[in-house]
């Protein structure tokens, strides 16, 4: 990948340089705010696009109006909350809280829990059918996977499955659920008409993060351990190949339409690109330090790599492989997701307690907003807007423009 010396990464700023770069930047979003271009949304004049972020450290989560870049809301969600998924059909919002062995169901409008779901001990996923009936839940302590009628709100199977579970995901024609198992090196399979495990594959060390073809015909599989991409037949039911990719692969994901999938490899500083049909690596891209998730634009043209160890998101053309832009948001970025229109992408700062907002047309930094302590995950979804317009904070909100970064030892 060709950078340019304007594009070269930067270097990892000294904390008290770092800080003075944040106060610095909230101080020009805010200066610029009656002037500047805010972040466009997809949004129909009765709705506004929303992010909801799992906090860890407060067992909450914050609901932003990305259209008025303020947290309208902070509910209270169960400790340890990870995931965090808006439901596909319905106007509901999911949240694991993995410390508290339940899913969390929020309904957006009137910003409160409608339903508390025991699963199993440890869930940290969880992934909806495509007609969003059902959700699944893999369980890291109790060694199975909790099934869940999203419109009852109740689990309605149990399904054991390998040791330690950490990831389970539904394939795109919704016959199987993959799931990861961390504990014994495994695949389960689980068929969702019978709701049992069909299968069990045996994969290399430490298997996590899965993605799926378009036409559900085979699962990658990372190993992190091992460095390794395993490929899993879901007609066959068998281990395909382990493809070697870099060190410590974190996430992957398929470039749309399956052709082509991006591995962000952790202790490698790199994105391994495989050909999917052929189970072959075609090139390995230098990225930023510690590269750890990965997200692709709708049409397939930009792949968005968030690097944990530079506090950046790079942007790369996928066609020309070229770096197209290097934006600097908060301390130890992580989870990204875009606004349904693709106009804003947003980024969960896990160490400065904030959300990025990056215009993605400009690819510049618009704002960061502060939520609560050590986020986790965000999700997007567009709903309609409340009574009073958002126009104006509710109780209990705060102007994230106006409030004061968190002391150092805080973070």
């Amino acid at each position: 990948m060709n950078l340019s010396t304007r594009e070269q990464q930067r270097r990892p700023l000294p904390r008290t340089a770092a800080a003075a770069l944040l106060c610095a930047l909230l101080l020009l979003s805010f200066s610029l705010s009656g002037c500047a271009e805010s972040p466009a949304t997809s949004s129909t004049p009765a709705q506004r696009v929303y992010a909801f972020v799992t906090n860890g450290r407060s067992a909450s989560l914050t609901v932003v109006d990305v259209a008025a870049l303020r947290v309208v809301a902070e509910v209270p969600v169960g400790r340890g909350p990870t995931d965090v998924r808006a439901h596909p059909s319905r106007p509901e919002v999911y949240v694991v809280a993995t410390d508290s062995n339940q899913v969390t169901v929020v309904d957006p409008a009137k910003r409160a829990v409608v339903a508390r779901i025991r699963v199993g001990v440890r869930p940290f996923f969880l992934d909806f059918s495509p007609d969003g009936g059902r959700a699944y839940v893999a369980n890291s302590g109790s060694h199975t996977l909790s099934v869940i009628d999203c419109q009852h709100h109740r689990v309605v199977a149990t399904v054991p499955v390998g040791y330690g579970p950490g990831l389970a995901r539904v394939t795109p024609d919704g016959r199987l659920v993959v799931v990861s198992n961390r504990g014994d090196d495994s695949v389960s399979l689980v068929d969702t008409r019978t709701l049992e495990a069909v299968a069990t594959i045996r994969v290399p060390e430490s298997p996590e993060a899965i993605a799926i073809l378009p036409d559900s015909s085979k699962a990658f599989v990372i190993a992190s351990a091992r460095g390794q991409v395993s490929v899993v037949d879901l007609r066959r039911r068998q281990l395909l190949v382990n493809i070697p990719v870099g060190k410590t692969p974190v996430d992957l994901v398929l470039k749309p339409g399956g052709g082509e999938l991006f591995v962000a490899n952790f202790d490698s500083h790199s994105v391994t690109v495989i050909d999917t049909w052929r189970n072959e690596v075609t090139e390995t891209l230098p990225v930023g330090r510690n590269p750890v998730r990965l997200l692709t634009s709708h049409d397939g043209t930009l792949l968005y790599i968030t690097n944990f160890g530079s506090d950046q998101v790079m942007v790369v053309e996928i066609a020309s492989r070229h770096l197209v832009g290097s934006i600097a948001v908060g301390y130890q970025p992580d989870a990204t997701a875009l606004t349904p229109g693709e106009e804003t992408l947003l980024v969960v700062g896990s160490r400065s307690n904030d959300l990025a907002v990056i215009r993605t047309r400009a690819r510049a930094l618009s704002t960061l907003i502060l939520v609560g302590r050590a986020p986790r995950a965000i999700a997007v979804a567009t709903f309609p807007i409340s009574s009073n317009g958002g126009s104006s904070p509710e109780p209990g909100s705060r102007n994230v423009l106006e409030s004061e970064a968190p002391a150092p030892d805080e973070r």
